[in-house]
This record gives C-alpha cells, structure tokens and sequence, in this order.
C-alpha cells in the first residue's frame, strides 16, 4: 500500500492530467481485464453475463445495509451528461457531478490510487463502448455514507509497468481491488490494511451462497508455485482441478497479459505472512 500511497497529491483540482496521455486502448485493456469493471457494471442473461448489454448497470447486490445498483457506464447512461472531468472525479473520488457519492461495493479505497494516465484511458475508452438503452434503477443505502472518501486528489503518477513488485502491488491495489476483497473489514466496515492485508476472511455472498475470500498472503499461497497462482486467477483452478466459486472475475483476468500476471504473483509472493483470520 506504501507505493500508491505515496504517488498520491493531494489538492484542489480540475481536469486530470491532459488529453495526451489518454489511450483507448490502455483503457479497453484495463476496463475489460484487471479491472473486470463488467463484472459488477453488465447485466446478467441466461449464461452469464449478457455481453450484448456489455456495462449497462445492474442490481449488485441486495442486503440489509444497502441495494446496490451499478450504473449505466455505456453513452447511453447518465454520464453522457458529465464531462470527463467529471466522471473521472467519479471514477477515482466516488463523487458524482452533484456533490452527492457513490456507495459501495465500488472500492474508492484504492481507486483514489489510479494514475492520471490510466484515468484519462478508462474515460477515453468508457466514450467509445455501444450506447445500451438501460435504466438499472438508483441505490438505496440504510447506512450512513461518509462525506467524502478522503481529501480530493490532484494528481497521481504512472507506475513503470514491469515485471516488479511495485507494478504488481498498483495492478492488485488500484486497478484490481484484489487487496480490498481479500482483506477483512473491521466493525467501521474498512479494509483493516495495516494489519490483514490480503490475509482473506471476507464473507461474499450471491447465488453461489456464501464464500469466504481466500487468504493470499505468503501463508495462503505458500503450496502453491507460481504457475498455480495465475491459474487460480485466471481459471479459477486449484492444483487438484477443483474449480473456485464466488465473485472472481476469472473470464476477465484470463486475458491479462502475463508479465501483469507475473507482476501480480511477485506482489503476493512480498507480503507479510498473515494467518487468516
């Protein structure tokens, strides 16, 4: 957490970044993999996700604390409205153009560590997806939402890409959120990151029932090579040929490219050896 942490500035600011260090293609890559944005954002059909409605919002989740319902992200949605400042604000800040916020599930927790770069290729590529006519309703939350996710955020540097710990640690941080679902929430409902990290407990419920997320420190992963470790993120596979259930985005991450994978893998393979709790 130290890495993107550190890259952050913050201030009172305008536009991200310029429009020259914007790529489509950086933002399809990111959008449609390590972020597995459809995951939560794409409508279901009757085999999965329904790819012909490809990120026009649905219910995310339905408990006692909230109804989530993600939003259109297609130019058919709301933020046709926003300028890309804007949805950029909402993207990494969870602040809409009204000053009202976002709620979870969305993990502002680390998107607030998204570069500059990065952003402005999510918003490029976000412009460019087929419009789908869809109204997937508005949230309601029974619980208090904080007035903001942290101080705003000015600016946020590029992180070299590599196949280093410091790029795995931005691709599991900012980008994938691995690190929120696989840490536990403390009793505030915040990621206890300074002493969990990564070390799993964190119930998950859906159609699959309830799964507790896997503990993926050095003490979790520590029978397994790294071969094994891309294959449970980008299958769903132990060793054995059993299959993992639950929210993993396997379908997303299974188009990653491997030096990322690799990236992610020596991330891991660096953290505190944590017992699940």
């Amino acid at each position: 957490m130290k890495l993107f942490a550190a890259a952050i500035a913050l201030s009172v600011s305008g536009l991200i970044g310029g429009a020259q260090a914007a790529s489509v293609e950086r933002g399809d890559y990111l959008v449609n993999t390590i972020m597995a944005c459809g995951s939560c954002h794409t409508p279901f059909g009757e085999a999965g996700l329904d790819q012909s409605k490809a990120l026009a919002g649905r219910l995310v989740e339905k408990n006692d604390a909230f109804t989530a319902i993600s939003s259109n992200l297609t130019p058919a949605g709301e933020i046709s409205k926003w300028t890309d400042a804007e949805l950029a604000k909402a993207i990494r800040e969870g602040i809409r153009p009204d000053g009202s916020l976002i709620g979870p599930p969305m993990p502002f927790e680390v998107y607030k560590g998204i570069s500059d770069d990065d952003l402005n290729s999510i918003v490029a590529y976000l412009r460019t997806v087929p419009a789908v006519e869809n109204d997937p309703g508005k949230s309601v939350y029974n619980i208090p939402l904080p007035p903001a996710y942290g101080p705003p955020v000015t600016s946020v540097a590029a992180v070299a890409e590599g196949v280093t710990v410091e790029y795995g640690e931005y691709l599991a941080g900012p980008l994938g959120h691995c690190i929120v679902c696989h840490t536990k929430f403390d009793e505030k409902s915040q990621p206890q990151f300074d002493t969990l990290l990564g070390a799993g407990g964190m119930p998950f419920n859906g159609p699959w029932g309830t799964i507790v997320s896997a503990n993926i420190t050095p003490f979790g992963l520590a029978n397994y090579t790294d071969e094994q470790v891309v294959a449970l993120i980008t299958k769903g596979e132990r060793p054995d040929g059993t299959k993992l259930t639950g929210p993993m985005a396997f379908q997303a991450y299974a188009h990653m490219k491997p030096d990322d994978l690799s990236a992610i893998v020596a991330y891991l393979r660096s953290l505190p050896s944590i017992p699940t709790p």
